[in-house]
Protein backbone atom coordinates (compact mmCIF):
# COMPACT_ATOMS: atom_id res chain seq x y z
CA UNK A 1 0.00 0.00 0.00
CA UNK A 2 1.40 3.17 -1.20
CA UNK A 3 1.46 5.95 0.95
CA UNK A 4 2.74 9.59 0.06
CA UNK A 5 2.62 12.43 3.41
CA UNK A 6 3.31 15.92 2.86
CA UNK A 7 3.88 18.50 5.69
CA UNK A 8 5.00 21.29 6.48
CA UNK A 9 2.52 23.52 5.44
CA UNK A 10 1.28 26.37 7.58
CA UNK A 11 0.75 30.32 7.37
CA UNK A 12 4.20 32.72 6.76
CA UNK A 13 3.92 36.23 5.81
CA UNK A 14 5.24 37.55 2.16
CA UNK A 15 9.17 36.81 1.68
CA UNK A 16 9.36 34.08 4.19
CA UNK A 17 9.91 30.89 3.62
CA UNK A 18 8.66 27.13 4.74
CA UNK A 19 9.82 23.57 3.36
CA UNK A 20 7.36 20.92 2.85
CA UNK A 21 7.94 17.12 3.32
CA UNK A 22 6.98 13.91 1.44
CA UNK A 23 7.44 10.80 3.17
CA UNK A 24 6.73 8.31 1.12
CA UNK A 25 5.55 4.52 2.31
CA UNK A 26 4.81 1.39 0.29
CA UNK A 27 7.15 3.13 -2.43
CA UNK A 28 10.96 3.79 -3.56
CA UNK A 29 11.53 7.21 -3.89
CA UNK A 30 15.15 6.74 -5.33
CA UNK A 31 15.02 6.12 -8.92
CA UNK A 32 11.30 7.62 -10.24
CA UNK A 33 9.62 10.66 -11.03
CA UNK A 34 8.29 12.79 -7.82
CA UNK A 35 6.34 16.33 -8.31
CA UNK A 36 4.76 19.26 -6.19
CA UNK A 37 1.94 20.46 -7.58
CA UNK A 38 -0.84 23.17 -6.09
CA UNK A 39 -4.38 23.88 -6.50
CA UNK A 40 -5.81 27.31 -5.04
CA UNK A 41 -9.34 27.63 -4.89
CA UNK A 42 -10.93 28.03 -8.15
CA UNK A 43 -7.84 27.74 -9.86
CA UNK A 44 -6.23 24.96 -12.22
CA UNK A 45 -3.80 22.30 -10.66
CA UNK A 46 -0.53 23.48 -11.34
CA UNK A 47 3.17 21.69 -12.04
CA UNK A 48 5.10 23.65 -9.51
CA UNK A 49 8.62 21.22 -9.77
CA UNK A 50 9.39 17.73 -10.34
CA UNK A 51 12.42 15.81 -9.76
CA UNK A 52 13.49 12.53 -11.69
CA UNK A 53 15.21 10.90 -8.62
CA UNK A 54 17.63 8.80 -10.44
CA UNK A 55 19.61 11.51 -11.87
CA UNK A 56 17.98 14.24 -10.17
CA UNK A 57 17.39 16.11 -12.98
CA UNK A 58 14.90 18.89 -12.27
CA UNK A 59 12.00 20.93 -13.37
CA UNK A 60 10.33 24.10 -12.43
CA UNK A 61 7.60 26.17 -13.47
CA UNK A 62 8.48 29.74 -14.58
CA UNK A 63 6.40 31.11 -11.76
CA UNK A 64 8.86 29.54 -9.06
CA UNK A 65 12.20 28.97 -10.85
CA UNK A 66 15.04 30.60 -8.44
CA UNK A 67 12.28 30.30 -5.17
CA UNK A 68 12.08 27.05 -5.24
CA UNK A 69 13.94 23.54 -4.76
CA UNK A 70 12.57 20.02 -4.77
CA UNK A 71 15.33 17.62 -3.86
CA UNK A 72 15.23 13.85 -2.50
CA UNK A 73 16.78 12.20 0.69
CA UNK A 74 16.69 8.86 -0.40
CA UNK A 75 17.53 7.30 3.13
CA UNK A 76 14.44 8.91 4.60
CA UNK A 77 12.41 8.25 1.53
CA UNK A 78 11.42 10.98 1.24
CA UNK A 79 10.77 14.16 -1.32
CA UNK A 80 10.97 18.28 0.00
CA UNK A 81 10.20 21.02 -1.57
CA UNK A 82 12.36 24.54 -0.24
CA UNK A 83 9.91 27.76 -1.12
CA UNK A 84 11.74 31.08 -0.60
CA UNK A 85 10.83 34.45 -1.11
CA UNK A 86 7.48 33.46 -0.94
CA UNK A 87 4.09 35.57 -2.12
CA UNK A 88 0.65 35.81 -1.46
CA UNK A 89 0.05 34.39 -4.93
CA UNK A 90 1.61 31.23 -3.42
CA UNK A 91 -1.21 30.52 -1.43
CA UNK A 92 -2.33 26.93 -2.23
CA UNK A 93 -3.30 23.26 -1.16
CA UNK A 94 0.58 21.10 -2.41
CA UNK A 95 0.46 17.87 -3.24
CA UNK A 96 3.57 15.48 -3.91
CA UNK A 97 3.01 12.85 -6.42
CA UNK A 98 4.89 10.18 -7.57
CA UNK A 99 4.80 8.12 -11.32
CA UNK A 100 5.76 4.84 -11.66
CA UNK A 101 6.41 4.25 -15.10
CA UNK A 102 9.57 5.14 -16.79
CA UNK A 103 9.04 8.37 -19.25
CA UNK A 104 12.50 8.17 -21.06
CA UNK A 105 13.00 12.12 -22.09
CA UNK A 106 10.02 13.82 -21.63
CA UNK A 107 8.35 14.40 -17.86
CA UNK A 108 5.26 12.80 -16.93
CA UNK A 109 1.88 14.10 -17.30
CA UNK A 110 0.33 14.99 -14.36
CA UNK A 111 -2.33 12.60 -14.44
CA UNK A 112 0.21 9.96 -15.54
CA UNK A 113 1.18 10.31 -11.61
CA UNK A 114 -0.03 7.64 -10.06
CA UNK A 115 -0.16 8.17 -6.05
CA UNK A 116 -0.86 11.26 -4.81
CA UNK A 117 -0.65 12.57 -1.11
CA UNK A 118 -3.32 14.39 0.93
CA UNK A 119 -2.06 17.61 0.14
CA UNK A 120 -0.77 20.26 2.46
CA UNK A 121 -2.45 23.99 3.01
CA UNK A 122 0.44 27.15 2.73
CA UNK A 123 -1.22 30.75 3.21
CA UNK A 124 1.17 33.80 2.06
CA UNK A 125 -0.33 36.90 3.26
Amino acid sequence: HVQLVESGGGSVQAGGSLRLSCAASGYIVSTTYMGWFRQAPGKEREGVARIYTGSGNTYYADSVKGRFTISQDNPKNTVYLQMNSLKPEDTATYYCAAAAAWYGGRWPRPDEYNYWGQGTQVTVS
